[in-house]
């Protein structure tokens, strides 16, 4: 930020009790004539200015805007341990160009880029924070449709399978049905749940997630359905079930797989007639509440093997999302990479760019058992050893440097194109995309080092 941004006065900023909040001043006039939204906040986040940039960005009005908590407000993913501002107000540093996510007056999804820095009085004292922002979706349309990228509700992918799911997803969350999202761990199920709700009517509701492989049998059907004081021993007062605290909102019954056939019979009664009955009670409680159940196993193997209710599969199975594992999204992994650097920044603290060539060739060529959560998790892993800008090869898990023969690219990933015929196949790539090497190099399956160490060993670059 400049130094003029980060020296902002406190006479300059008018307070909630300012009688001149909405006065034309001559500060005032100058920082409403700047495209950037502009926030300041006292040291408690409540807001005490608001420009008209923000205004126009956010929707909300400055004389709602002013005295409120920012996170009322701009309800960003990043909102709590994560804030940008709050950072900045524990470390006194600066925070610059970080892309979070609000949502506007009209409940919008907006990509916003953010500066922060502390607001000081006279003599030095800090009073309160600054935070300039940025509407991204003009920049971020431009920058997707030049990568053919597309973001969707924290969802990154150029996929064309994933894309697809992306553009029925605004009708399936409309519609309030039942839906079965099925994929490998770490594919983004819940994400996909989670835009669901979120551009569904049900968003202003509870989001509630609940893994029914994590818990035994008796404590699971208390947590789904509750249970009347008395109901067993250690059972002193009523407990409403989760999906009467999701009451209109969603759950995510996660791994709906491994849930026992008994309690699949009740999740059954409450999907065709929206009641529950708690344990110990004999009375049905009526229920409000989207359900949408995730797993990453074969449900209909199960099914023949009595290991799941076909009757409970056909009511859960009204719209169906099958997510790719990454081994086939493989064209989504530097696009991933950069969301995850850009996340990570914020997390840590730190500023780091990019990852090296030899580490995205590293990655690209990896099978990622773990999907989409394994390379986060890896990234995560570099960035507490890497004090660079770049990450490399030494700031991988070892596991990525040491075990090369888990980077044997899958034939479903990869075409069995470049074999004894590399040269004839790469001289009819080039005419194909008239020598187009990211094109070629996507197509192949390869990434473009890779694939221009291979053109200059035929003489073709």
């Amino acid at each position: 930020m400049k130094s003029e941004e980060k020296n902002i006065k406190r006479e300059s900023i008018p307070t909630k009790n300012n009688s001149d909040i909405g006065s034309e001043s001559p500060q005032n006039l100058v920082l409403d004539s700047i495209s950037d939204g502009v926030i300041t906040t006292g040291k408690d986040f409540r807001i005490t200015f608001f420009n008209r940039a923000a205004e126009e960005i956010t929707g909300y009005r400055r004389e709602e805007a002013v005295g409120d908590l920012c996170s009322n407000l701009l309800k960003s993913d990043f909102c709590g341990d994560q804030c940008p501002l709050r950072n900045t107000f524990e470390t006194g540093l600066p925070i610059t160009n970080v892309r979070v996510n609000i949502r506007t007056r009209d409940d919008l999804r907006l990509p916003i880029s953010v500066n922060t820095s502390l607001l000081k009085d006279s003599a030095g004292a800090v009073i309160g924070g600054v935070l300039l922002f940025r509407n991204l979706v003009t920049i971020e349309d431009l920058r997707d449709q030049l990568l053919g990228t597309q973001t969707f509700q924290s969802l990154v992918s150029r996929n064309a399978e994933m894309q697809e799911i992306f553009r029925i997803l605004p009708d399936i969350a409309q519609s309030d049905c039942t839906v079965l999202i099925q994929g490998q761990s770490g594919s983004g199920k819940e994400l996909v749940a989670r835009a669901i709700h979120n551009l569904s009517s049900r968003s202003h509701g509870p989001f509630i997630v609940i893994n029914c492989a994590a818990l035994p049998e008796t404590l699971l059907e208390s947590e789904l359905f509750g249970y009347k004081r008395g109901a067993f021993t250690d059972a002193h007062r009523d407990k409403p079930g989760r999906i009467v605290l999701a009451k209109g909102g969603t759950i995510l019954l996660d791994e709906i797989g491994d849930m026992p056939l008994s309690l699949q019979v009740k999740l059954l009664r409450a999907l065709q007639f929206g009641e529950i009955q708690p344990l110990g009670s004999t009375e049905t409680l009526l229920v409000d509440v989207r359900i949408i159940a995730a797993t990453n196993r074969d449900i209909k193997r199960m099914i023949t093997q009595g290991q799941f209710r076909d009757d409970l599969y056909y009511r859960l199975n009204i719209i169906n999302i099958e997510l790719p594992p990454l081994s086939r999204r493989r064209e989504d992994i530097p696009a991933l990479i950069e969301h995850f650097i850009r996340r990570l920044n914020v997390k840590t603290r730190k500023k780091i760019v990019n990852v090296s060539g030899e580490v995205m060739e590293r990655l690209m060529s990896y099978n990622f058992p773990g999907n989409v959560r394994e390379l986060e998790n890896c990234l995560e892993h570099s960035f507490v050893l890497c004090k660079e800008e770049t990450i490399h090869l030494n700031h991988l898990p070892k596991y990525l440097t040491e075990r090369l023969l888990d980077f044997e690219t899958p034939p479903s990933a990869k075409p069995d194109y470049l074999s004894s015929s590399e040269e004839t196949i790469l001289r009819k790539m080039i005419e194909q995309y008239g020598g187009n090497r990211v094109a070629i190099a996507n197509k192949l399956g390869i990434h473009r080092t890779t694939l221009w160490r291979k053109l200059k060993k035929y003489n073709l670059v």
